[in-house]
């Protein structure tokens, strides 16, 4: 193992109290499972064999990011709050976006400084086997820009993990025993090689996860070679090295104040945590069976303190680790606060939305037919029996949702009229008006009122409403004569209509008796 940062080890009192340092409420309401409030799966049954592969809230909590095995990204909106009782069916989510890669995504992140406010911020990066690093909106899925990386051959790298710096000012992708950074205002082929391994000493193989600290100029990545290196954003040596893990990393994350670091791996059965000021040893391990080679993420909450992770097994398990003793062992073991079955399936993404108790699950996985089953017999066209492939949305909060910061997240913005809003609104109207609200606005007609109204009636009349309620009001379809002091509602083929000097559009014949008996001056339009 390589030197550790260069800082005296704490002791292990020091460490202790640092670790008790309040980090401030958390908005889980831990005493439950959260409950289910939605989610898309049909979506996902759009192609056979597809599956998700993760998913992610986007750093302003607006909407939330899936990746899936059909190599497309989706972006869901937030959704209004649930209406009704919690046994009521769950509506489906539609992506509002959907960006196709073109070969297998490798990995994906957003923007650090995205806020939906400022269209200019709303990235995110991905990368793809034999394609270059793309940038892409999230608001029409254009793309924005490509970062291009060469091996010594002069042909295409794609880097298997990616990671923005805190600032958005550079992009890093783990390759294979290096590390390229690239200048995200310089897209292009512009770009610093950092290798993980000098004279036989250092990381080896491809790089499949990074992360950036949020509080310090430092990053981590964790190879195929089963090994975890700690290193200064602006160069170097190795800050700490562990060559030697139980499995390969797959996914990594800092705790907010950058002094803890998680990694869980791939066919492994923990997640361990380190002290990064005593990197010698595993700070803890927390107990998390997966039993294939993909990637499955886990998050904290934004004080910190709570972790949350999906498993092979179809659970969801929540560990405190903070306020919770660890049991003895190397290393220590924390006993999981919360664990329930969420769905039959694997469930290889969690994602904490940043500001609501709201978690979004990703689940799915590659399901093979079983070697006895019949060639005749296998349905190509269909996926494999047996699958749960969705995104899944729980509310984690007090209830109900609406009364918890949902409803206000969604009324973040003057000009919105949220999904499911049909009653009526004039265009002028910049109000926010939650699903429910019954109140009709001055000067509108709600949809579907075909009604006769003039267009000075400012009134709000509903769809029921007959009446005619202006001297001048002749419904779409009359053309029939009627005097201008004839205030009654005619309709098409009305042969007692009544007039001075007026002809229905049709009429060329110029006969009064017959036409129009009340009718004395009466002309066609030619004048004959």
């Amino acid at each position: 193992m390589a030197a550790p940062m260069e800082q005296a080890p704490p002791s292990s009192e020091t460490t202790h109290d640092a670790a008790e340092e309040p980090m401030g409420p958390s908005p889980l309401a831990l005493g439950r499972p959260p409950r289910p409030v939605g989610g898309a799966q049909d979506e996902f049954r759009l192609r056979p064999h597809n599956y998700l592969r993760g998913c992610t809230w986007a750093p302003d909590g607006s909407c939330v990011l899936s990746c899936s095995a059909d190599n497309t990204l989706r972006l869901f909106d937030l959704p209004p709050p649930p209406a009704g009782p919690p046994a009521r069916p769950l509506p489906q989510l539609v992506p509002a976006l959907r960006v196709a890669e073109g070969d297998t995504i490798y990995d994906y992140t957003w923007f650090p400084l995205m806020d939906s406010r400022h269209p200019p911020t709303c990235l995110v990066a991905s990368s793809s086997r034999d394609n270059p690093v793309h940038l892409w909106d999230a608001f029409d899925g254009t793309l924005r820009g490509s970062f291009r990386a060469y091996n010594h051959l002069e042909e295409p790298v794609a880097p298997h993990s990616l990671s923005f710096t805190p600032d958005g000012s550079r992009l890093l992708g783990g390759c294979d025993g290096s590390i390229r950074i690239f200048p995200t205002q310089r897209p292009g082929r512009s770009h610093q090689e950092r290798p993980l391994r000098q004279g036989g000493q250092g990381q080896r193989g491809l790089i499949g996860c990074l992360a950036v600290s949020p509080s310090q100029p430092v990053f981590a990545c964790g190879s195929y070679g089963r090994s975890l290196g700690l290193y200064a954003l602006e160069g170097g040596g190795a800050l700490a090295l562990w060559p030697r893990l139980p499995a390969a990393p797959t996914h990594l994350r800092f705790s907010p104040d950058g002094a803890r670091l998680f990694a869980g791996g791939r066919k492994d059965t923990h997640i361990l945590c380190w002290d990064l000021r005593v990197p010698e040893r595993p700070l803890l391990a927390m107990e998390r069976p997966v039993a294939t080679n993909q990637r499955v993420t886990f998050d904290l909450d934004p004080t910190g303190r709570f972790l949350v992770s999906g498993d092979t097994s179809g659970f969801i398990t929540l560990w405190d680790t903070v306020g919770t003793p660890p049991e003895p062992g190397d290393p220590p073991l924390v006993t999981p606060m919360l664990r329930f079955r969420a769905l039959r399936d694997c469930i290889n993404g969690t994602s904490l939305h940043p500001e609501l108790p709201l978690l979004a699950t990703a689940s799915g996985q590659r399901l093979f037919p079983a070697p006895w089953d019949s060639d005749e017999e296998e349905d190509e066209d269909g996926p494999p029996p047996g699958g749960d492939n969705r995104l899944q949305l729980w509310w984690w909060g007090h209830e109900p949702p609406e009364d918890n910061g949902w409803g206000m997240a969604m009324a973040m913005d003057t000009d919105c009229h949220p999904m499911g809003d049909t009653h009526c609104h004039p265009i002028e109207d910049t109000h926010c008006h939650p699903i429910g609200d019954s109140d009709c606005d001055t000067g509108c007609h709600p949809i579907g009122d075909t009604n006769c109204h003039p267009i000075e009636d400012t009134d709000c009349h509903p769809t029921e409403d007959t009446r005619t309620v202006s001297d001048e009001c002749r419904p779409l379809g009359d053309t029939d004569c009627d005097h201008p002091i004839d205030n009654t509602w005619d309709t098409r083929g009305d042969a007692g209509a009544v007039c001075d000097d007026s002809h229905p559009p049709a009429d060329t014949d110029c006969d009064a008796s017959v036409d129009h008996p009340t009718c004395s001056e009466c002309e066609p339009p030619q004048g004959h």
